[in-house]
């Protein structure tokens, strides 16, 4: 074999490596990317048995000021995956499922947000603590407001992302919206239309509010979708809905006395944006606008770098006190 040949052999070794390599380097950033969310592993879970007639199923983690991560619909307690894993290096962090939602239980009722406040309010008294900063996210920010509402000596401050509050304007005038048919969608029927059919169902919820097509990624929809299609899942998920009618009244009591904590409205550039401060000045005197850039509804898996920062640099920014 001639010196020439085995130069030319050895070249096509050499980038048959590089291509295996970079194929491998693929397959594992792909891999990491399509993960499906999960909590720290440091984060210990429980039952808590709610005297408002439901079992919460719930995860902690770390030590310091106690910080409780509310989530939202078409989700889990999971989605707050990269918030958890930031913020526990300085807090303790408190995550809950809410009812009828993930691994907590499914009673027949007790979805109105009033009753879902006890619930957190046992979650929180039952690990031992007192009061806490409180962030949510999309139906979340409904049970955080009833939280505040009713303990508000017990809310350090408070963080909602992106959705409004029944009866509380502009409520009347987002609810036309077609995207929104979803509030009016339980039932029977409904039940049957469904059964499984969520990831469906469930994929044009996460498409119509998402600024891009490959977010939620489709790992993270394939974990949800099973969530939901357990027995009685879907059924305890419209009930969130069903409830509306009486948040409406809950809330309209509600705003007759303004929450004074601190309040870090958010919404996405693409979602709900800077709507989600007029809802909130229209019930706290403390708010503070925030718009994620480029995101639609899906903060947790659009944006998480910015919205983690954002998260974190409030729950410690001095000046918050302050209202702006």
């Amino acid at each position: 074999m001639g010196q020439h040949t085995r130069m030319h052999l050895a070249k096509r070794s050499n980038l048959i490596a590089r291509i295996l390599i970079a194929f491998s380097l693929a397959l594992t950033c792909t891999h990491v990317v399509s993960a499906q969310p999960a909590l720290p592993a440091s984060f210990k879970s429980q039952m808590v048995h709610s005297p408002a007639g439901a079992d919460i199923f719930v995860r902690s983690a770390g030590t310091g000021p106690v910080v409780v991560l509310i989530h939202g619909y078409a989700e889990t307690s999971d989605s707050w995956a990269p918030l958890a894993d930031e913020l526990v290096k300085n807090y303790t962090v408190v995550v809950p499922d809410l009812r009828g939602i993930g691994r907590s239980s499914r009673p027949a009722g007790g979805y109105d947000k009033k009753t879902q406040a006890a619930d957190i309010r046992a979650v929180i008294t039952t690990l031992g603590f007192d009061r806490a900063f409180v962030v949510s996210h999309d139906i979340g920010i409904m049970v955080a407001y009833a939280y505040a509402a009713l303990y508000p000596d017990k809310v350090e401050r408070l963080v909602v992302m992106d959705a409004p509050l029944p009866g509380i304007a502009p409520w009347d005038d987002l609810v036309k919206d077609h995207r929104l048919w979803h509030f009016s969608f339980w039932g029977t029927d409904e039940d049957r239309l469904v059964q499984g059919r969520e990831r469906i169902y469930l994929d044009r919820i996460w498409n119509d509010f998402s600024a891009s097509p490959t977010q939620p990624d489709e790992a993270t929809r394939k974990f949800y979708a099973a969530q939901y299609a357990k027995p009685g899942a879907m059924h305890a998920g419209f009930a969130h809905f069903q409830a509306f009618a009486q948040d409406v009244k809950d809330n309209q009591v509600f705003q007759t006395t303004k929450l004074t904590m601190p309040v870090l409205a958010v919404g996405g550039a693409k979602s709900f944006g800077a709507t989600e401060a007029v809802v909130f000045r229209a019930v706290a005197t403390n708010v503070r606008e925030a718009v994620v850039p480029n995101s639609g509804h899906w903060l947790m898996e659009e944006s998480p770098a910015y919205t983690v920062a954002l998260i974190r640099d409030y729950l410690k920014d001095p000046t918050a006190a302050s209202p702006k």
